[in-house]
């Protein structure tokens, strides 16, 4: 049973920075991402990370403010998310794909969650 835990959650204002963690609980040849749910709506994609680093995905409403990476020796991704907006406000939670090798795109595609994170910015 893999088990991810994150960290890095708080209270900003609009336009700063913030860094989330994730530690995987074992090594995993796994695609990595992060997810978010904010109130009232569904949870969605926003980013991942293809196991050796090499592949990312982004959402749309994050490319370019947000920068995925994951340090294998450590066991651990990182979400760096910059210029953040009050509508980044969500539970970020950290995924690891139910596949090795495999893309993780989509809530279909997670075998793992993290406990979630609360991120919250305000305007």
């Amino acid at each position: 049973q893999v088990q991810l835990v994150e960290s890095g959650g708080g209270l900003v204002q609009a336009g700063d920075s913030l860094r989330l963690s994730c530690v995987v609980s074992a090594r995993t040849f796994s695609s990595l991402g992060w997810f978010r749910q904010a109130p009232g709506k569904e949870r969605e994609f926003i980013v991942s990370i293809n196991w050796s680093g090499s592949r990312t995905n982004y959402a749309d409403s994050v490319k370019g403010r947000f920068t995925i990476s994951r340090d294998n020796a450590k066991n651990t991704v990182y979400l760096q998310m910059n210029s953040l907006k009050f509508e980044d406000t969500a539970v970020y939670y950290c995924a690891a794909a139910r596949r090795p090798y495999y893309d993780l795109l989509s809530t279909t595609d997670v075998g793992y969650w993290g406990q979630g994170t609360q991120v919250t910015v305000s305007s």
